[in-house]
């Protein structure tokens, strides 16, 4: 059996964090705690949990945003966290972040096209005659063929978010970590922003699909991890399986009752 491409190996995160009063002892806070992942070659995973479960401090680990206060993580199979900063920057192209706040993402005086092709000459070392077929391809295929020369003010919500999509996908990684990437917008156009993510990943690339909306996530997700306090508390194919922990089940039915069996 292939190694995994992502491998999260009993991985914690501490954070010092200060008293009320400047004479008030620091204090640790575990984020993220003795968590085991795996993420396969071409597998969509769905890290859920409400605000402050460690589902993003946990994604940034991934991405070497942060590094983690014990375990480790693999990434086709070499050791990332404690690779040197120099080695992994050679690496980051592959493994990419789609950010939750399209907006400010993006430059304000670059249109559409640009935006994408600054992305494939800048990280990619692409040729620009090149870069500028791949970017008019991928906005093609996200439904922005017609949106090139815009700015982003000039787009809805739902159009800057598959301007940072296409910045991604036209790198053709290995490794998505997109961070709420539907955060703020009505149902329909959540489920066209995921379909549009999941439906236009390159062949076996692996996808860690940050949120806390899990009804939106399941149908596009292999796997489900729910994190609480830190903590994985179940992990489940929820397109085939009911949820056993009642925490999953509270996320889905917000009623229920989650001190029952």
């Amino acid at each position: 059996m292939s190694a995994p491409l992502v491998d999260i190996r009993k991985v914690g995160k501490r954070f010092d964090v200060p008293g009320p009063w400047p004479w008030s002892p620091r204090r640790q806070v575990r984020a993220v705690i003795d968590v085991d992942l795996q993420v396969a070659d071409g597998e969509v995973v769905a890290l859920v949990g409400q605000s402050g479960s460690g589902k993003t401090t946990l994604s940034r680990m991934v991405l070497g945003l942060e590094n983690p206060t014990e375990g480790e993580i693999w990434i086709e199979g070499r050791r990332w966290d404690t690779m040197p900063e120099r080695e992994r920057q050679a690496r980051r192209v592959a493994y990419q972040y789609v950010p939750q706040d399209a907006m400010s993402a993006l430059d304000p005086q670059q249109t559409v096209v640009e935006a994408v092709v600054e992305t494939l000459t800048v990280l990619a070392r692409v040729p620009r005659a090149e870069a500028a077929s791949r970017a008019a391809a991928m906005l093609s295929r996200l439904g922005l063929s017609h949106r090139h020369h815009a700015l982003p003010r000039q787009l809805s919500g739902g159009e800057q978010r598959r301007v940072t999509l296409a910045r991604v996908l036209a790198l053709v990684p290995r490794l998505v970590v997109a961070d709420e990437p539907t955060s703020g917008l009505d149902p329909d156009r959540r489920a066209a922003v995921l379909e549009d993510l999941v439906g236009n990943l390159p062949d076996r690339a692996g996808c860690i699909l940050v949120t806390h909306d899990l009804e939106a996530a399941i149908p596009y997700c292999h796997r489900v991890v729910v994190m609480l306090e830190g903590r994985v508390v179940e992990v489940a194919d929820l397109r085939n399986d009911p949820p056993a922990h009642p925490y999953t089940r509270s996320l889905l039915d917000p009623w229920h009752d989650s001190g029952g069996a």
